[in-house]
């Protein structure tokens, strides 16, 4: 068996590093969850189950350390054309390390995933702040947002963190069976 541990890496196998990011050593502890159930890699959440924005504990060495989280979909509207790739759903800013989401500043709203067609990929980022306080622009519109580019203007440097979830449309949500 040749070849290192990387292609067995759960990021790597859903696309996430090669879609949304490029790769990364993860440095920092990012746990997310919705209720009770804690997300792991490319385990799956029915859009019920996260309406409301979830719990975000972020790891660091202290709370002079402060991070960014962006949350993106990148099958947008769907996976089979994913023209809007990626859309925003999430976006915080100056999350001291060791607290959690609540604790930074909503720059964009959470927007619960919708997903109407095919599995969605919702994936979230973190990153590490050079300084306390980045003042980021919220972006004129959801679509089309791009989080290589997002961290390559406000300085962010790689990822130190990242964890995704598949969501699809609940069957029986009303409506016709939509085959892509």
């Amino acid at each position: 068996m040749a070849g290192s541990g990387r292609e067995r890496e759960p990021l790597v196998v859903g696309r996430v590093v090669g879609d949304v990011l490029d790769p990364f050593v993860r440095t920092t502890n990012l746990r997310v969850s919705y209720g009770t159930r804690t997300v792991s890699n490319g385990c799956e959440l029915k859009p019920s189950m996260v309406v409301n924005q979830p719990r975000v504990e972020v790891g660091g060495p202290d709370m002079r350390t402060f991070y960014t989280l962006v949350m993106v979909d990148p099958d947008a509207p769907s996976p089979s054309d994913p023209n809007l790739r990626e859309y925003l759903h999430w976006l915080v800013t100056d999350i001291p390390g060791t607290t959690g989401a609540a604790f930074g500043q909503e720059v964009i709203r959470y927007e619960s995933p919708r997903p109407t067609m095919g599995i969605h990929r919702f994936v979230l980022v973190l990153f590490q702040q050079l300084g306390r306080q980045i003042t980021v622009y919220a972006p004129g519109w959801r679509q089309n947002f791009n989080t290589r580019d997002f961290a390559e203007l406000y300085n962010l440097g790689p990822p130190v963190a990242a964890v995704y979830f598949n969501c699809q449309r609940e069957a029986g949500s009303g409506g016709r069976r939509m085959y892509s």
